[in-house]
Parts: structure tokens; C-alpha cells; sequence
């Protein structure tokens, strides 16, 4: 009884010094800003490229890039997308467990068969997400991003939008923001860390 007793104390000791250590284990040092904590953002589901219903949820256990824009974007958009292309290609970056969403602020262009003409391009791991107006206005809304359309001749028009991006953890925590023309090598020094 006594040898069962001194176990028992051996096992304690050694789960607290476990959870000792995860508590000392060095904090986490981004090169966007750290939002931890910030209390907008949450779930949402939104009809993927692929014709499926996909929620930001279904991506627990990845790191999450959410980035909201528009695919007849001249600049902001395809330059964001390739940044994040290219850190999921810089060394010790585990690109399958990194996923991208890219929301449309132009649902009524941006059917699915667009983004999926488009989207795969910069990655075919990266996915675009659409809907109804009402719906991506609500997604928009509760992760703080501003789009006003702007009008052209014939009938054209562009999208002035937010153009920062997010990253959440494993845990789906919304953690990181970046702002936009980060580099590539600062998207994947932020991933890496949500990574560990």
C-alpha cells in the first residue's frame, strides 16, 4: 500500500511539473498584430468552389487563413493570394496543415464556378467561398470588413474592401491579423508559430 501510495505521488509531481511547463513554454511572437482574445469574428458557413457547404469550424486541428476578397480584383487580391502561395512553400512550413479561405465581397459575379476557375490557380489546396448577398454581408459584418462597389463606364465596377487578412489557430481562435503587402516570409514566420 505504501509503494502504491509513493506512485501515486510520483505521477502527481510529474503532471504538475507537465503542466508547468506548458504554462513557461515561451510565448507565441507574431509579425502581424496579435488579436488573441478580440471579440468579433466567429463561425460561418458559405458554398464552396466546390459546390459544398463549408464552415470555418470543419478546419479545427489547421491553421486558418481567411482573407475576403473579389476575383476581377486588379491587385490587392492576387498579390495577397500569392504571398500566402508562397509561405506555404518556405522551409518547415507544413502546407497540408495550413488551410486558405478566400470570401468574395462580390457575391454576384463570384458564382462558384468563377472561384473555382480562379482560386486553385494561386493554390489547389486553397479554397473560395461564396453565397447569397445577405449571407456574405453577415460574414463580413461579424469579421469587421468593409466593401463599397465603384462604378465604372458601361456598366463596370470595382470593390474597394478591407484588405488585411486573418489567421487562427489549431484551436480555431482567431489570433493574427495581417495587414495587406505583408511579405511572404512574415505569413509563414506567423504560421509557423501557430503551428507548434
Amino acid at each position: 500500500m505504501r509503494l502504491l501510495t509513493k506512485w501515486l505521488v510520483v505521477l502527481c509531481v510529474l503532471a504538475g511539473l507537465t503542466g508547468c511547463q506548458r504554462e513557461n513554454a515561451p510565448p507565441l511572437s507574431f509579425k502581424g498584430s496579435d488579436i488573441s482574445g478580440a471579440s468579433f469574428g466567429g463561425d460561418f458557413s458559405l458554398t464552396g468552389q466546390d459546390g459544398k457547404t463549408h464552415r470555418l469550424s470543419e478546419y479545427r486541428g489547421k491553421v486558418v487563413a481567411l482573407f475576403f476578397g473579389y476575383t476581377h480584383c486588379p491587385d490587392v487580391c492576387p498579390t495577397t493570394l500569392l504571398e500566402y502561395a508562397s509561405a506555404l512553400k518556405q522551409p518547415g512550413i507544413d502546407a497540408d496543415k495550413v488551410q486558405v479561405l478566400f470570401v468574395s465581397v462580390d457575391p454576384e459575379r463570384d458564382t462558384r464556378e468563377v472561384l473555382a476557375s480562379y482560386v486553385p490557380h494561386f493554390d489547389p489546396r486553397f479554397l473560395g467561398l461564396t453565397g447569397q448577398v445577405a449571407e456574405v454581408n453577415a460574414v463580413m459584418n461579424r469579421f469587421r470588413i468593409v466593401a463599397q462597389k465603384v462604378n465604372g463606364a458601361g456598366g463596370s465596377y470595382t470593390i474597394d474592401h478591407s484588405a488585411g487578412s486573418y489567421l487562427f489557430d489549431k484551436q480555431g481562435k482567431l489570433r493574427v491579423y495581417e495587414p495587406y503587402a505583408t511579405p511572404s516570409s512574415s505569413l509563414a514566420h506567423d504560421i509557423q508559430e501557430l503551428l507548434r
